[in-house]
């Protein structure tokens, strides 16, 4: 059968992130998240679940990574957890560095390349005490956390993310307090924008000063933002706003050394140009080995108001009805997301493979050139297990197909994309949605503990050995 093969050398990896999978959230020394917190919060995450057990990786780590042998994964990207290794964001957990030392040899002892990333959201509770990221000197003990662990894992770690998605742990977490901390402030969301920048910056140094032959960068969230009527004036300047806070208030400042202006100018009421001191943008702009692009869905995007049973939710962000949340658009509360009537995860995200197209070519067009990485791509669907175990997952294992064959054109038109990471390697903790929503290309049974691979998981491992998809998806 005619195939698309992919460049040689092309990364095939999972992802996951250390609170949605770890559980042990009290053992050996940890302390508490602003995310442990969270879950206490009524309301504020679906059936009051928690991070424990998750999926018990920190006892599981052999059986995980053998996992990832069975599959053919060339590439692991997981997260360390700043309480583990800084409790309190105090001194040194020996304990849990040991942890991610251990689980570190596995991976290259299995010939797994670890793909370690700082921080994936979980900061320690301690910190949010005195202001989380709204306050700049949370952007200095992450520079403190970096230097720990790339002490401790820089001599055998080759590529290091600084942060994960930092439009999740500014605007969705301090603004429309959707995530933790669960604040609606949007005075403390674009001041958490700039340090969470203003830390990547810090920690970036310190990993090269430890480890001059690490390969650094950062992972975003982009997502196209698509005007409803392109001729509309309104509709036009919705887009122009969420794609400022969406996508170019963090590429600007990390690759032209500035913001955008017409972003500064909107957020300027809230007083964000205040945070901003000298020689900042000069840290931020610290030049990357590569970028990693999350993508999920594209924003359809009018600045008129939508009949309240069409309107999507503020960035097509669930809620549930849970406790009351706000938006994340800070300067743009009033923009709605009308339905284009595509087809829907089960997180009411619609499913629009171009948009990894579009975001990769704008990314390579746009900016100077950088080796990207797709670090997050998957979907959350309702799995049905069959009388003899077996999961077939057919629609995530045509999301993914969908979207690797995106990848492919993107390639095809020029752009330096190197690997691919399907999210997420196993069924974990999903956030605000708990146990609730299933992105895992493994099954868990969240009682035994019971790793199942599904369908996809084995197309995927098929794709990943052969470095091709093939022209059609088996049945």
């Amino acid at each position: 059968m005619e195939s698309i093969s992919f460049p040689e050398g092309f990364v095939w990896g999972a992802a996951t992130a250390a609170f949605q999978i770890e559980g042990a959230t009290t053992a050996d020394g940890r302390t508490a998240s602003i995310w442990d917190t969270f879950c206490k919060t009524p309301g504020a995450v679906v059936g009051g679940d928690t991070g424990d057990p998750a999926a018990d990786h920190y006892n599981r780590v052999d059986e995980d990574v053998q996992l990832m042998v069975d599959l053919g994964l060339q590439a692991y990207r997981f997260s360390t957890a700043w309480p583990r290794v800084r409790p309190d964001a105090g001194p040194v957990n020996q304990a849990g560095l040991d942890f991610y030392s251990r689980l570190v040899d596995k991976l290259l002892e299995a010939g797994i390349a670890p793909w370690l990333t700082l921080y994936h959201w979980d900061l320690p509770q301690t910190l949010e005490d005195a202001g989380g990221w709204a306050n700049r000197d949370t952007a200095y003990r992450f520079a403190e956390y970096a230097e720990s662990v790339v002490g401790a894992l820089g001599d055998r770690v080759v590529n290091w993310t600084t942060l994960n998605e930092p439009w999740c742990s500014s605007l969705l977490s301090y603004a429309a307090g959707i995530h933790a901390p669960g604040r609606q402030e949007p005075e403390a969301a674009v001041a958490a924008v700039h340090h969470l920048l203003l830390a990547h910056g810090l920690a970036t140094a310190a990993i090269r000063e430890q480890a001059p032959n690490a390969k650094v960068g950062i992972t975003l969230n982009m997502y196209p933002i698509i005007p409803a009527d392109p001729d509309d004036e309104a509709d036009l300047d919705a887009a122009r706003r969420l794609d400022g806070l969406q996508n170019r208030i963090f590429l600007d400042p990390l690759f032209k050394g500035e913001y955008p202006a017409d972003i500064v100018a909107d957020l300027e009421p809230y007083g964000f140009s205040k945070h901003i001191r000298e020689n900042d943008l000069e840290i931020i702009s610290a030049p990357l080995d590569q970028l990693g692009v999350n993508y999920y869905a594209e924003h359809f995007v009018s600045g008129h108001p939508e009949p309240e049973s069409a309107a999507e939710p503020a960035g097509q962000v669930q809620t549930n009805g849970r406790r009351p949340t706000g938006s994340p658009w800070v300067g743009a509360e009033h923009v709605t997301f009308p339905s284009r009537g595509l087809p829907r995860t089960d997180m009411d995200w619609e499913v629009e493979p171009d948009g990894l197209f579009k975001v990769l070519k704008r990314v390579h067009e746009d900016y100077p050139s950088i080796p990207l990485y797709v670090t997050e791509n998957g979907a959350a669907y309702r799995d049905s297990i069959e009388d003899d175990g077996s999961i077939n997952d057919h629609e995530r294992r045509d999301y993914i197909d969908g979207h690797l064959r995106a990848a492919h054109a993107a390639i095809r038109a020029g752009v330096d994309l190197r690997g691919y990471f399907a999210w997420s390697l196993m069924d974990n903790f999903e956030w605000a949605e708990g146990y609730a929503k299933r992105f895992g290309i493994v099954h868990v049974d969240y009682v035994t503990q019971v790793r199942t691979p599904k369908m996809s998981a084995m197309w995927y491992s098929q794709v990943a050995r052969g470095n091709a998809l093939t022209a059609t998806v088996a049945p």
